[in-house]
C-alpha cells in the first residue's frame, strides 16, 4: 500500500519522466518535444485524408472513358437485360413479368425500390444515392398487340400467332438506362461523387398512359433532370418541340337491347350510336386543320346479330400540336358523341383514358448528350447484320440501305413534322428532359409492326444498346460534375416555361385506365411463359429458340 507522502513522490516522479526535470531544464525538453508533436499531429491529418487523395476524381474525360470500359465490360449482362424482356412481350399496364425482372436488378444492386406507385401496379421508382443533383433514367417497357415476331428472322414468323411483341422495340430502353446508371453508381462510388440516380419506366407509353399519372403524383418534383430514351435506326438526340398532343379518350353509348327480328322497334341499339358517331367525325374532318390526326376503334360492337346491341363504345385519339387545339378538337369529339346519343334515344357516358401534351426537349443537355454520342460514335456491324438489315428491307419493299454506319448530327425537330406522341413530354414540361435515340433497330421498317421486331433480340440491338449505355453514362457524368451545365439546362427551361404552363388534359380525379389489356394478357401468357428466355442454360435468346443468324429468304 502507497502512503501518501510515496504518492506525491510518484506524481512527482511522473512529472520529472516528461519534463526532464522541468524546474531546473525546461527550454531544451519542450523544444525537442513541441516539434514531435507537431510531425505527429501532420502525420494523423494526412493518414486521415489519404483514402480521398487516393481516390479523387480525375478529369471528367478520364472518367468517361473509365464509364465507356465499365459499359464494355457489361456488354453480357445487357445483352440478357435485352433479350429477357423481348421474351416477356407484355402489353402496357400488364408488364408483371418485366417490372418485376427490372426491379429486382435494381434491389440486387442496392437501389431502394417503391413499387406501384401513381396507382399502376406495374410502375415504380429506383433510388440510389443521396443529395443533389438528382438524376433520373427513364425508359418504356410494354410491348404492342399482334406483333409477335421471331427474332433474326427476315420476314414474318411469328413466335405466337396473332400474340404480342416488341413491335417497337421497348424491350432495350431499360437494359441500355440500367447498364448506364449501375456503371454511373460504380464510379460515383469510387470516387465520392455526391448525387443521385433514379430510374423510372415508361408504362403503357404504347397507350400514352402514365407519365400523367406520374407527373399528377410527384413522382419527379425533386428531380434536376430526365435522360429519357428510345429505340431507333439513328444515333442521336434533338431539342425544341417535337411530336403531337393527343386526348385518348372512349365513349360508351348505352341501349336497350331486343329481339333484332321479332321486335326491333323496341330497342335501342348503342351500336347505331357508335356508328353514326364514326359518321359524323369523319364528315366533320374535311374542316378541321389539315395538321391534326384523329384515328378510332369500336372496342365493343355487341355480343351478336339478333340481339340489338344495349351497350357499344368507340375509342379515340385526337391529336393536335398545342394544349388549346387538343383541348377543343377533343371537345368536338365529345359533341359529336352526344348528338349520336340523341339521334338513337342512347345515353352517352365518356372515360377520358390518357393524355399528353406535344414534346419540348432541352437544349443544354441535349447539345451535351449529343457531343457523347459523337465521341462513343456507331457500332461497327457485322456482315451477317447487314444482311439480316438488308433482307429485311428488301421483304417489306422499302429502301435497302443496310445500317447506319454514321452518327446523326443534333438537331433541332421542327414543330409538326412527326405526327406520333410520346408521353415523355409530359415529363418535359414539368423539368428539363431529353430523349436519346439509338441504333438498335433496322432503318425503314413500319412503327408498330413485326418488323420493327426482327432485330429487336438479336446483335443489332445488343450493340446498338451498348453504345447508347455509353452515351447516357457519360452525360449523367456531365450533369453530376458540371454545375454550370445544369444552371443552363435550368435557364432554357426557364425559359420555355416562361409563357407556356403545363396543365394536364385529363379530368380532375381520373385514375390510369389499369383495366387495359387485362384480357389480351391472360390469354396470351401461357404461350409466352414457354418461351421466356433463360440465361442459365442459353447464351443469347437466338440459341434457345434454335434460330440461325440471320434467316433469310
Amino acid at each position: 500500500m502507497i502512503k501518501a507522502s510515496q504518492k506525491s513522490r510518484v506524481l512527482r516522479s511522473g512529472e520529472s519522466a516528461l519534463s526532464g526535470g522541468a524546474a531546473n531544464r525546461p527550454a531544451r525538453h519542450w523544444g525537442r518535444i513541441i516539434p514531435a508533436l507537431k510531425h505527429f499531429c501532420l502525420l494523423t491529418v494526412a493518414f486521415c485524408l489519404l483514402p480521398c487523395l487516393c481516390f479523387a476524381a480525375p478529369p471528367i474525360e478520364e472518367l468517361k472513358s473509365e464509364a465507356r470500359a465499365l459499359v464494355d465490360a457489361r456488354r453480357t449482362f445487357t445483352q440478357q437485360m435485352v433479350d429477357e424482356i423481348f421474351s416477356f412481350s407484355e402489353l402496357g399496364f400488364q408488364e408483371v413479368e418485366t417490372s418485376a425482372y427490372i426491379t429486382g436488378i435494381l434491389e440486387k444492386n442496392g437501389f431502394q425500390v417503391t413499387r406501384g406507385v401513381a396507382g399502376m401496379p406495374t410502375a415504380f421508382v429506383a433510388t440510389w444515392g443521396s443529395g443533389k443533383p438528382v438524376i433520373g433514367f427513364m425508359a418504356d417497357i410494354d410491348g404492342l398487340p399482334e406483333t409477335s415476331q421471331k427474332p433474326g428472322v427476315a420476314y414474318h414468323a411469328p413466335l405466337i400467332d396473332g400474340g404480342p411483341g416488341h413491335g417497337e422495340g421497348h424491350n432495350a430502353g431499360q437494359a441500355l438506362n440500367l447498364t448506364a446508371a449501375l456503371v454511373v453508381k460504380q464510379i460515383m462510388m469510387k470516387y465520392n461523387i455526391p448525387g443521385t440516380i433514379r430510374v423510372y419506366p415508361g408504362i403503357a407509353e404504347e397507350l400514352l398512359a402514365s407519365r400523367t399519372y406520374m407527373v399528377q403524383a410527384g413522382l419527379f418534383r425533386d428531380l434536376d433532370v430526365m435522360l429519357s430514351t428510345h429505340i431507333g435506326s439513328e444515333f442521336a438526340t434533338s431539342y425544341g418541340p417535337g411530336g403531337s398532343g393527343l386526348v385518348s379518350t372512349e365513349y360508351s353509348f348505352h341501349g336497350q337491347s331486343a329481339h333484332a327480328a321479332g321486335s326491333p322497334w323496341m330497342g335501342r341499339s348503342a351500336l347505331d350510336a357508335v356508328e353514326l358517331m364514326d359518321i359524323g367525325w369523319n364528315f366533320r374532318r374535311e374542316h378541321l386543320r389539315p395538321e391534326h390526326r384523329s384515328h378510332y376503334v369500336i372496342t365493343h360492337g355487341g355480343d351478336q346479330p339478333n340481339v340489338v346491341p344495349p351497350e357499344a363504345s368507340v375509342w379515340y385519339f385526337f391529336r393536335e400540336w398545342d394544349y388549346e387545339q387538343i383541348r377543343d378538337l377533343h371537345a368536338i369529339g365529345t359533341k359529336i358523341a352526344n348528338a349520336a346519343a340523341q339521334m338513337t334515344d342512347t345515353t352517352m357516358t365518356e372515360r377520358v383514358l390518357a393524355a399528353t401534351w406535344p414534346g419540348y426537349f432541352n437544349k443544354p443537355v441535349a447539345e451535351a448528350l449529343s457531343a457523347n454520342i459523337q465521341a462513343v460514335g456507331m457500332p461497327h456491324w457485322s456482315e451477317a447484320d447487314i444482311a439480316l438489315a438488308r433482307a429485311a428491307q428488301i421483304e417489306m419493299k422499302a429502301t435497302v440501305e443496310g445500317l447506319k454506319t454514321e452518327v446523326a448530327p443534333l438537331k433541332t425537330e421542327p414543330a409538326r413534322t412527326n405526327a406520333g406522341s410520346d408521353d415523355i413530354a409530359e415529363v418535359s414540361w414539368n423539368l428539363p428532359t431529353v430523349v436519346l435515340r439509338f441504333p438498335g433497330n433496322i432503318p425503314n421498317m413500319i412503327g408498330h409492326h413485326w418488323s420493327s421486331g426482327i432485330a429487336m433480340a438479336t446483335p443489332i440491338a445488343h450493340q446498338g444498346t451498348t453504345v447508347g449505355a455509353k452515351a447516357h453514362a457519360m452525360t449523367a457524368l456531365d450533369l453530376l460534375l458540371k454545375p454550370e451545365l445544369l444552371a443552363a439546362a435550368r435557364a432554357y427551361f426557364a425559359e420555355q416555361t416562361s409563357k407556356t404552363k403545363w396543365q394536364p388534359l385529363i379530368p380532375d380525379g381520373t385514375t390510369a385506365p389499369v383495366h387495359l389489356n387485362r384480357e389480351k394478357m391472360q390469354r396470351f401468357r401461357p404461350e409466352l411463359d414457354k418461351l421466356r428466355y433463360d440465361p442459365s442454360k442459353y447464351s443469347t435468346y437466338l440459341e434457345q429458340l434454335g434460330i440461325k443468324y440471320p434467316t433469310v429468304r
